[in-house]
């Protein structure tokens, strides 16, 4: 079985192998596709989000102006909240900012299901149910990328440390 060998004076994202220190993975999409998904998806999301409770509101009834100007400002508050909280979650750590997004996500579940006609406990359960799972599912998220992050550091400090020149052991013999 043949394999690739880097040589020198190749690019950096042609290199196979593990990534060292100075090495990345190569991005196969460019700066402006990451800038549409950025902020494409959320907007995207928002505008289904808007549609689906101007559908639960309407109850199956006839599409009039004002249950889709309830969808639009549903989208439009969705919208606004996801940003802010990507914003403000990022400077906290990782419990908090778990909790925030699991507020996000509880809080969404139960204006959409409080508008199906459900009792209201129902709905705060529903909602409570999903916010406990999205935050325990973020905190490990949260943990298991942080513990890898340092295992692969301590990886790197470790392999530099033990890392010699090969011309030493040769002089060292012959001298």
């Amino acid at each position: 079985m043949a394999h690739a060998v880097s040589t020198p004076g190749t690019p950096a994202g042609a290199r196979t192998g593990p990534a060292g220190p100075g090495r990345t993975t190569p991005d196969v999409l460019g700066r402006k596709t990451h800038l549409l998904v950025k902020w494409g998806m959320p907007v995207a999301t928002a505008l289904v989000y808007g549609y689906w409770v101007a559908s639960v509101r309407r109850h199956g009834g006839p599409i009039t102006g004002t249950n889709l100007l309830f969808g639009f400002m549903s989208a439009l508050a969705f919208v606004i909240l996801y940003f802010v909280i990507r914003s403000v979650g990022r400077r906290l750590p990782p419990e908090p900012r778990a909790a925030l997004w699991g507020a996000f996500a509880g809080s969404a579940l139960g204006f959409i299901y409080s508008g199906s006609g459900v009792a209201m406990f129902t709905a705060i359960l529903a909602s409570l149910l999903l916010a406990g799972a999205v935050t325990g599912s973020l905190v490990y998220h949260y943990y298991t990328h942080r513990d890898a992050e340092e295992a692969r550091a301590a990886h790197l400090a470790a392999a530099s440390r033990t890392a010699r020149p090969a011309d030493t052991s040769r002089t060292a013999r012959t001298a």
